[in-house]
């Protein structure tokens, strides 16, 4: 069986983050640090209702469940507690090529360095053991909070895709693109690891 076959069932980790995939027995805890609107500030979509909650979640395991995309609980080891989570999305094998969003954090862990080690580990992955020629990021442009730590981890800025989406309200949302490939990996990876 190849690695991308066996994505569903990756777990990643360091000496501070596990990253490991979203189950049903994860919502209680995801459920206690979602409605935190700085979260969905950026997101397309909103958790400020118990309903939104149980869509947001549904449609994370679904997902999952369909193998349209990875959703990993982000798991701060040192309080084995869900801190949040991550994924990935636009699985393209063929092209080696897979993104890396669907990105967040509770309030207690943002500023807090997890968000760099767990990228780090979705990052090896896909380049060392998916052997991904491509990783993608994308964020709204007005998320100055998501370029800024995509630039400092080494992702290149591409350009932005206008009136990408909409947002919740009506807005028309410019998204914009980042990547690191595999021949900048080594640099990539040297400046996460010091």
């Amino acid at each position: 069986m190849n690695a991308w076959a066996e994505l569903r069932d990756a777990r990643l980790e360091d000496e501070r983050v596990l990253l490991r995939p979203l189950t049903a027995s994860d919502r209680a805890q995801v459920h206690a640090i979602a409605f935190d609107e700085e979260i969905w500030r950026y997101f397309p979509s909103r958790v400020d209702s118990e309903a939104a909650f149980e869509r947001f979640f549904a449609r994370a395991l679904e997902e999952q469940a369909a193998g349209t995309r990875v959703v990993f609980a982000v798991v701060d080891k040192a309080l084995d507690r869900v801190a949040g989570s991550m994924s990935y999305g636009n699985l393209a094998e063929a092209e080696l090529r897979i993104e890396i969003g669907w990105s967040w954090l509770g309030a207690a862990w943002r500023g807090s360095g997890l968000n760099t080690h767990a990228k780090r580990l979705l990052l090896r992955h896909a380049f060392e053991r998916l052997g991904c020629e491509r990783v993608e990021f994308k964020t709204d442009i007005l998320n100055a909070r998501a370029r800024k730590g995509l630039e400092k981890i080494g992702a290149t800025c591409e350009g932005v895709f206008r009136s990408y989406n909409f947002m919740p309200g009506g807005r028309r949302r410019d998204a914009i693109w980042y990547s690191i490939i595999k021949a900048e990996w080594p640099s990539v990876k040297a400046r996460l690891w010091t």
